[in-house]
């Protein structure tokens, strides 16, 4: 396939020629290659296309022309991946006239992806939507706001009359600042369903059940930045070098600097893995048994930190029983990786510690994804690398907010915070929103859909159906489903559904509901994939970059983006749609009884200070907009290692107070920069392990024995801290008067005056406690991680040992299958292991960035990666089109990529396209002059069934298929 191989300077010719005969269609102007090239940047000097800068952002120095106004210089964050890149924006007149990288941003330092040095095409992008629109009898019509709003509004209070509040279901997004997922999470909370979901459960919702569930908190302990202090790398189904390039520099700064070596386990040869010194190839689907290998190893060899463990983990000895069972032999009879790889992988994070654990999605999107997650926890326990600086469990989110809007609680199991759906969750919630509990309770449903013990729990406290599952909430048998209908209106705001299996079922879906209300800058194949004739609304939302607020990058710094330029045609920021519908439906007063509103658009800063007020479980309360403008105005003053301020307004502060940034603002505590790192004091940075699954289990302590954060007046283990624990210690004059009346009865989770918080740092203790991180979650189906066959294997021969598990009559409101369908042997017929992943040109389901005419001409077709032996037997040449099918009977039409990237009887696609639904074009499908330059088939068109029996993420890098020629 020539396109997948072309060399740069034919890039670069062809995307001149097309851009220049697109601009000359444009303008009516004729020009020609030199000229076009000279005034687009592209022909920048040679030292600037050897740099990690792109074409174009290297300018000649020229003076400034009498009488021209100068342009403003506007900060903000890229909004692609989880990296979060500063960008100095150039706006002139309230144009977006050029952009440079933040050379002293302390993330990136004047680097950029290509997707990174192409944003200011988003905010300026001609495929956008740009007036709402609704499907009429197949055609696409104009119609004003008012109207849209009204119609949506009506047929949801319709919907809502006949079928209850769960019917619809709101589907948020991680495209979204901080300030608007809250407001989203909030908006559902006041429709009153907790069917709201958003991208996190089909990317890290096992990492954060694994994560959490180990020692405390779902998220990254350490930074990219800290990656420079590392002595050896481990990556896991992680491929930064495509989906995250700006980390790469992290990591080959460690790699260059402290000779740390590089393991790259994954099931393809990627761009990552050739920087790697030890490159281990699994079959897909087998996290748990290298990990378990490599583990073998480490503790046949003593290479383990005993006394780490003694002190501060609970459970490693039932890991080692597991353990043992995963010899070299059985380990290379499941993965396929020879003993030799295994035993030096293992030797060389043994050999250099400290050293970090970086995973994605490879990892996560499997229906065993919470036992890979927890594994890779115990890995790094049993060598002593959590709470350590250079060590850690780095996990790369994907979209630039993902971690912001999970934190934010947009999802079907939590609140805000992480602080679950219990009545005390919702108590808290109710006194931070100045409301009173029984209305909010009021907005739901008044049924029971669930029972603990014998006892019925309320439709509040439910987790609601999964944003994986939404399909099955439309197509499943109502008898079968735990509400009170089907889901009938879907609203898809800021949702790529092609990043989401089982295309055919989903398309049967869409074509089912009442209504479709699509709220995103461009349409998505949300727009296009169905047979829909009417019911659908298509909203324009401005980007991110025609609005202002906080966003939360993987290493949970919190940073602050200011508006680039005003919303562009009739486009309108997410949170003022959000308004505008929660007037119509009726709740506007109490969505927003904190929250001054200026004409129709929340005061971003009221909401920010919202979240400070309530959100006490993660320390989302210390970072106020105040504070998080000052780190922004002075991106230089930060560490590029350490992340502190040296000197300047923020100084000791570390860049964007990684949460926990624990009490009120005033506290000016500096943020976190390494969760769980015992040697420097909680009140600059310093933690425990949290204490978040009681003091002991059968008999034995659950609470850290003789490990304690530096300057802690308790020199021991500790339970989490409430106003009796205060008053049991002695410290409960600690608190001023005011304090004492709203910690009365609370906790550090629930007081709303901080005083909790304060008092236990004042006297060097984690308000969350000091207890063992634990290698076994006993509320889990496997409490010790164990290997499962995918549901979907070609490996027949070790189904009998290795089982998944059985089907459930109902799990997050729905039956979830799994041994009936791994009982039906396909592997003759589909003898291919079918996994999916990124490219570095576009991102997520691909509407933004295969709209973006600089990145489209980089890739232009959708393709399979197959080794030449499987495409020898079929018959296939490279670049041939070619049909890949999998056993529920769906298929795509793809280019063939012939590579040894992949091994014999494993294919690989990416995951950004869409367009085309089984080899039919769908262009015309879309409203005129908002179709992306580049379409293409979906590949969870044809991605089968599967999904995590925790939190139910979707099996999306390990099923099978077979490929012939078209």
């Amino acid at each position: 396939m020539m396109k997948l191989k072309k060399t740069s300077d034919q890039i670069l010719d062809n995307s001149a020629a097309t851009s220049a005969e697109h601009m000359a269609s444009k303008t009516g102007v004729q020009m020609n290659r030199r000229d076009f090239l000279k005034n687009s940047g592209i022909m920048a000097g040679g030292a600037a296309l050897a740099t990690s800068l792109t074409p174009g952002m290297m300018k000649k120095a020229e003076a400034a022309e009498a009488g021209m106004g100068g342009a403003k210089e506007v900060r903000t964050i890229c909004t692609h991946c989880s990296v979060g890149c500063g960008i100095i924006a150039e706006v002139e007149n309230g144009v977006w006239t050029g952009q440079e990288p933040a050379f002293d941003h302390p993330f990136n330092r004047g680097a950029h992806c290509a997707k990174g040095a192409s944003v200011r095409e988003h905010g300026h992008g001609e495929r956008r939507l740009k007036y709402p629109t609704k499907l009429v009898n197949g055609k696409w019509e104009k119609i004003s706001w008012d109207q849209a709003i009204n119609e949506i509004g009506d047929k949801l209070l319709s919907i809502r009359e006949e079928s209850g509040p769960d019917s619809a279901f709101w589907l948020g997004s991680a495209k979204h600042n901080n300030e608007q997922a809250y407001m989203f999470r909030k908006f559902a909370a006041m429709w009153g369903t907790n069917n709201v979901d958003h991208q996190a459960r089909i990317c890290h919702s096992t990492t954060v059940a694994g994560v959490a569930n180990t020692w405390g908190y779902g998220a990254m302990t350490n930074s990219y930045n800290d990656i420079h202090n590392s002595k050896s790398i481990l990556l896991i189904g992680s491929n930064p070098a495509e989906a995250h390039p700006v980390s790469l520099l992290h990591i080959l700064k460690a790699k260059e600097e402290n000779n740390a070596p590089i393991i790259v386990i994954d099931p393809r040869f990627t761009r990552t893995a050739a920087h790697a010194d030890h490159f281990l190839q699994i079959r897909p689907g087998t996290d748990v048994p290298i990990i378990w290998g490599m583990m073998h190893h480490i503790f046949e060899n003593g290479w383990q930190d005993d006394e780490y463990i003694r002190q501060r983990v609970y459970g490693m000895d039932e890991v080692m029983a597991e353990v043992k069972k995963w010899t070299p032999e059985e380990v290379e009879r499941v993965t396929g990786v020879p003993g030799h790889k295994v035993y030096a992988a293992a030797k060389a994070m043994a050999d250099h510690r400290p050293g970090t654990f970086i995973w994605c999605m490879g990892g996560t999107q499997h229906t065993i994804g919470n036992n890979n997650t927890r594994a890779y926890c115990a890995f790094q326990l049993a060598l002593g690398n959590i709470g350590v600086s250079g060590g850690g469990a780095n996990i790369f989110r994907g979209h630039d907010n993902v971690q912001g809007a999970t934190d934010l609680g947009v999802l079907s199991n939590t609140l805000p915070g992480y602080y679950g759906l219990a009545p005390g969750s919702w108590a808290h919630w109710a006194r931070v929103w100045g409301l009173d509990l029984d209305w909010v309770k009021g907005q739901f449903d008044s049924g029971s859909y669930e029972k603990k013990g014998d006892k019925d729990v309320h439709v509040m406290n439910t987790k609601g159906i999964p944003v994986s599952r939404w399909i099955d909430g439309v197509l499943e048998d109502k008898a079968n489903i735990a509400q009170k209908d089907n889901v009938r209106a879907m609203i898809f705001w800021g949702h790529a559904p092609n990043s989401q299996t089982r295309g055919t079922e989903m398309k049967k879906a869409m074509e089912k509901l009442d209504m479709l209300v699509i709220v995103d800058p461009y349409p998505t194949v949300s727009a296009v994939m169905h047979d829909r004739t009417d019911g659908l609304y298509l909203l324009p939302a401005a980007t991110q970059f025609e609005t202002y607020g906080s966003v939360t990058a993987s290493n949970r710094s919190i940073q602050w983006r200011d508006t680039v330029i005003d919303p562009l045609f009739e486009s309108l920021p997410d949170h003022t749609i959000m308004y505008k519908l929660a007037k119509k439906l009726g709740f506007a007063d109490q969505y927003t009884k904190n929250i001054e509103v200026k004409g129709e658009e929340p005061v971003i800063e009221d909401i920010t200070r919202e979240i400070n007020s309530g959100m006490w479980t993660i320390g989302y309360t210390g970072q106020s907009p105040e504070r998080l403008k000052t780190h922004q105005q002075n991106w230089g003053t930060f560490d590029f290692t350490s992340l502190k301020a040296e000197g300047g307004p923020a100084d000791g502060d570390f860049y964007g107070m990684p949460w926990p940034s624990w009490g009120t603002p005033e506290m000016k505590h500096p943020g976190t920069p390494n969760l769980y790192d015992p040697s420097s004091p909680v009140a600059d940075g310093g933690l425990t392990f949290r204490a978040r699954f009681g003091v002991e289990r059968d008999g034995v302590s659950l609470l850290a024995d003789g490990s304690y954060s530096v300057g802690s007046d308790i020199k021991d283990g500790y339970p989490e801290f409430s106003a009796d624990v205060l008053k049991k210690l002695g410290w409960w004059d600690d608190l001023t008067d005011d304090e004492k009346t709203l910690a009365e009865g609370k906790n550090w989770k629930t007081d709303l005056s901080g005083g909790i918080q304060r008092v236990a740092i004042k006297h060097g203790c984690a308000p969350f406690g000091n207890a063992k991180a634990r290698a076994v979650v006993w509320t889990f189906p496997d409490p010790v991680p164990i290997h499962r066959e995918p549901l979907y294997t070609t490996r027949r021969d070790l189904v009998e040992k290795y089982p998944t598990y059985e089907d459930r009559k109902s799990f997050w409101r729905l039956p979830t299958r799994y041994g009936s369908i791994q009982a039906k042997d396909y592997s003759n017929e589909f003898p291919i292991i079918l996994t999916t992943g990124r490219l570095v040109e576009y991102e997520g389901g691909g509407d933004e960035t295969r709209s973006n005419p600089w990145l489209a001409e980089l890739q232009q077709d959708m393709f399979v990666e197959m080794h030449p032996r499987d495409a020898n037997n079929a018959g296939v040449r490279d670049g041939d089109d070619v049909w890949v099918e999998t056993p529920e009977g769906a298929k795509v039409k793809v280019k063939a990529l012939v590579t040894r990237r992949v091994s014999s009887g494993v294919a690989f696609t990416p995951f950004h396209f869409g367009g085309h639904f089984q080899g039919k074009d769908l262009r015309d499908k879309y409203p005129a002059g908002a179709d992306p330059f580049v379409l293409g088939e979906a590949c969870n068109t044809a991605m089968t069934y599967g999904y995590d029996s925790v939190t139910q993420m979707q099996e999306s890098k390990c099923s099978i298929c077979r490929i012939s020629k078209a």
